[in-house]
């Protein structure tokens, strides 16, 4: 029997998710744990992001807003997607397991006299209590979604005009590959890839378009200190390393006057979107 085409790509997204877990032998040297969330990144891209707005994903989601109508984020972080859309939108929902960055948002917003109703859980869980809206963006959460197919179903459920999803072009975590080599002399994964996603959401039947554009180098870290301590736990490394691995660090490229994220997002980005089918 031929398998749905579909199906065979999903398969190998999962495949290709899974092939990142850390060895037990490597990841059983620390108490903390590697999947840092590094919610300073995030709270200061939101804030860039909300000063001067700019970016494909950001004009992809402006042009649908006429007329202005209503913004769903799921996997909102600190808000870059949805908070810059503010003056276009009449009411803004906001979806995230963290609680903490959540909290960021909404505080974010009252600075700047906006309301945002904030939904903390996952997605598509959280679908029924988001509610739909006009727009639906996501950022940056597709590489941690292994069953992708229900997540954007979802999605597209929720938007009346358009969803618009932003990844990196590669998986955010290669960045790391030549530090993981280094240090541990572990070969690391190379996908799955923003080719996979759109490959993915075409077969799956949606009318997807996408542009690739690359956003400017900015400091991700107040200092390079706190760059290294993040990286140091992504790599399982004990405090006592941190030293060695700043020096490493340096060595393979990173700039201690200009603290970019390593593992998180990166500067090579896809926009995708797609037409929703909520009814009003």
């Amino acid at each position: 029997m031929t398998r749905h085409p579909a199906e065979v790509l999903l398969e190998r997204w999962r495949s290709d998710l899974a092939a990142w877990a850390i060895p037990g032998e490597i990841r059983s040297q620390v108490s903390e744990t590697p999947w840092v969330l590094p919610r300073q990144v995030f709270a200061r891209r939101a804030e860039r992001q909300l000063r001067q707005p700019f970016g494909c994903s950001f004009e992809r989601a402006r042009e649908a807003l006429q007329p202005p109508g209503e913004v769903l984020d799921v996997g909102a972080g600190a808000g870059a997607a949805c908070l810059p859309l503010a003056q276009l939108a009449t009411d803004i929902t906001a979806v995230d397991r963290d609680e903490e960055m959540l909290r960021v948002l909404a505080e974010t917003a009252a600075r700047n006299g906006t309301r945002v109703r904030t939904v903390t859980a996952s997605w598509p869980e959280a679908a029924r209590q988001a509610g739909t809206a006009d727009v639906v963006t996501c950022h940056h959460v597709l590489y941690n979604v292994a069953d992708l197919e229900p997540f954007v179903a979802a999605l597209t459920r929720r938007a009346r005009r358009r969803v618009v999803v932003e990844v990196t072009s590669r998986h955010p975590l290669v960045s790391l590959n030549p530090l993981w080599q280094r240090i541990h002399g572990l070969p690391r994964p190379e996908g799955p890839t923003a080719e996979d996603v759109l490959a993915i959401l075409t077969a799956l039947g949606l009318r997807v378009a996408a542009e690739a554009w690359t956003r400017p180098a900015t400091s991700d870290y107040a200092s390079f200190a706190d760059l290294v301590e993040v990286t140091r736990r992504r790599l399982c490394l004990p405090p006592e390393r941190a030293g060695d691995l700043a020096d490493v660090m340096r060595e393979l490229g990173s700039d201690p006057d200009q603290p970019l994220d390593l593992g998180s997002s990166g500067r090579h980005l896809v926009t995708i979107w797609w037409p929703g089918s909520a009814q009003r």
